[in-house]
């Protein structure tokens, strides 16, 4: 009696490891990374995608582009000064710079230049350069494009909560500053709602 108590207990640890060992299973697929898959109402990559084409679209349709335009007989050039997070969660506002230069690429009508830490940068190789560089491929100091104008902004975000149902709100502010004398040419929002239901 004794021992079939022992080896019961004993089937039943071992059915109980084997149980434990047995995790669920995840399956992986690849997706179009155009193609939003929301998981949740948080920021994605795809709002920082359309809130950057739609303001940058929307910045060049203003009266300021033609008019610097037929004065100068150039495109402008721009510089991404800052993009503040103040919202309620973490967004990588890096990401967020990098769609807004894309877009300002795909306009044709824009021209950007690099942020102060990535021009120090470049600056530190062209006097690499003066001393290992040959001859014929050195890149001459003082040959940087000015910018015309800064851009700054922020992301701003609130939260409407009940009975387990939640609205996120997120506004996106941005502003086209005149660097010659810091006139305000742009004024820029997008706002982007999202509804989470729990069933």
């Amino acid at each position: 009696m004794k021992t079939d108590t022992i080896r019961l207990l004993g089937s039943l640890v071992l059915l109980v490891a084997i149980a434990g060992c047995s995790g669920p299973s995840v399956t992986v697929t690849r997706e179009d990374p155009d193609e939003e898959i929301a998981l949740t109402d948080r920021w994605n990559a795809t709002d920082s995608r359309l809130v950057s084409q739609t303001m940058i679209e929307d910045m060049v349709s203003f009266p300021w582009y033609n008019r610097f335009v037929a004065e100068h007989g150039r495109e402008p050039v721009v510089i991404v000064h800052s993009i503040r997070n103040r919202s309620h969660e973490h967004i990588p506002v890096n990401t967020f710079i990098n769609d807004i230069r894309r877009a300002m690429l795909q306009t044709g009508k824009l021209d950007f230049v690099a942020s102060g830490e990535e021009r120090d940068e470049i600056r530190e190789e062209r006097l690499q350069q003066e001393t290992h560089a040959r001859e014929d491929t050195i890149q001459a100091m003082g040959q940087e494009l000015g910018a015309d104008f800064a851009l700054t902004g922020e992301i701003n975000s609130f939260v409407d909560t009940l009975d387990g149902n939640r609205v996120t709100n997120y506004q996106v502010d941005m502003r086209l500053i005149s660097i010659l004398d810091t006139r305000d040419v742009w004024l820029g929002t997008e706002r982007i709602q999202k509804f989470q239901q729990r069933r």
